[in-house]
């Protein structure tokens, strides 16, 4: 048996009429850390040469812009460590919380 596609299923016509993104607001954070990371980001300024690729790949949302560099919300960083693994300079290193 064949499973219909979401356009079959609802009878949707034209993929435009679909939502274009999440059910929720960009950018707006109402949970803090539970507590149960075990490794956070820490940030080296004088490595960092501000590509912002670590900005733009955290699924997180809590690295922001500033300056020349970056800061991180540790209330809200879930210390999945990938800022640390697309930074090729090394600027981010994730270590044990203390």
């Amino acid at each position: 048996m064949i499973r219909p596609s979401i356009t079959e299923k609802n009878k949707i016509e034209k993929l435009s009429r679909l939502p274009q993104g999440g059910s929720c607001k960009a950018g707006v954070l109402i949970e803090k850390n539970a507590g149960w990371r075990n490794k956070c980001p820490v940030y080296n300024p004088d490595k960092c040469t501000g590509c912002y690729q670590c900005y733009m790949y955290c699924p997180d949302g809590v690295i922001s812009k500033e300056g020349k560099g970056i800061s991180i919300d540790y209330d809200f960083c879930k210390g999945c460590g990938i800022c640390e693994k697309i930074c090729k300079l090394q600027a981010i290193v994730m270590e044990g919380e203390t």
